[in-house]
Formats: C-alpha cells, structure tokens, sequence
C-alpha cells in the first residue's frame, strides 16, 4: 500500500506545489481578488503581530510559499498530517477569495466559478483524508488507551503480586512463631 499512498500524496500536493511557485513569482495577478479577504484579516494581524506586513501582495506571497513549502513536504512524505492540514487551512481563504460563484451574474463566470469552488472542495476532502492518514499504523487515540490500559494490567498485576507476597510473608511468619527454638 506504501506506493499507491506515495503516489496518492504527490498527485495530491502537485497544485500546490504548482500553484505555490507561480504565485509567489507573480503575485500582482491575485491581488484584486484577495484584497477583499486580506482588508478582513489585516487588522487581526495587526493586533497579533504589529510587526508582520498586512499588505495583500506580501499575503499572497506568504500564502503561496506556506503552499509551496507544505506541498513539497507531501510530496517528500516528511511530516504528510501537519503538511496535510496546514494546504487545507490555506485553501479556505484562497477558495472563497478566488472562486465567490455566488456573487457573479454572468452564468458561464458563475458556472467556471462553481466547478473551481467545488475542486476546491474536493482537494480540501483529499487534505483531509491525508491528514487523518496514519499510514496503516495505530493513532495516537489508539495508542494512548492501549497504553492506559496495559498500565492499568501492570498496576493490576503488582497488587495481585503484592498480595500474594504478602500472605506469604505472614504464613511464614505464623509459621516461624510456632517452630520452637
């Protein structure tokens, strides 16, 4: 199964790294559609942050090497769930940003529109899907209650032991007092 995940992991990251590299390059052609959402998230930064840029094209800069940056640890399979889960949160603002169907008039816009959205929905199900992934392995769910659970059979187990031990050492004690000597 190891290939079909590799494989899966690299057909999945692929826009994003894509995507990621030609963004960043050029970053002017997005700025009109993100500067609605960018207007939205500057102040929060801003309080935040005050240090960091909130101008949109340094935005869509850092958006698109974040992407890029997580696209090729996918890819690499290093660090897949967090590299999963951080292409899907940067897929919400880029989907709403870049693809609002329900704001267009003209019905070819809106339906172009809607099939980008609804791709984006369905690469954001696959980031999912990918970050939930833990390969064939237990989950960390799994392994903390096995682990509970074999704690609490060793705890079980030493007071069981310890019990019997302890009627031993009494029977040998009720036993050593009636030995004379």
């Amino acid at each position: 199964m190891k290939p079909v995940r590799s494989l899966a992991r690299v057909m999945l990251s692929g826009i994003f790294v894509i995507s990621g590299v030609r963004n960043f390059q050029h970053p002017e052609r997005l700025v009109p559609a993100a500067q609605p959402i960018t207007d939205r998230v500057a102040p929060l930064i801003s309080n935040v942050a005050p240090r960091l840029p909130t101008d949109t094209t340094t935005l869509v800069r850092a958006n698109s090497a974040v992407q890029l940056a997580a696209g090729l640890m996918l890819a690499t399979g290093r660090f897949t769930r967090p590299a999963a889960l951080v292409l899907a949160g940067t897929l919400v603002p880029v989907t709403i940003a870049g693809h609002p169907f329900w704001k267009n008039d003209d019905p070819a816009a809106r339906n172009n529109n809607q099939v980008h959205f609804l791709k984006n929905l369905g690469l954001f199900g696959g980031l999912l899907l990918a970050a939930a992934d833990t390969e064939g392995k237990p989950g960390l769910r799994w392994r903390a209650g096995h682990r509970i659970d074999h704690s609490r059979r060793s705890v079980t187990r030493a007071v069981r032991t310890a019990r019997r031990e302890a009627r031993i050492a009494a029977l040998s004690a009720s036993t050593a007092r009636r030995l004379p000597g």
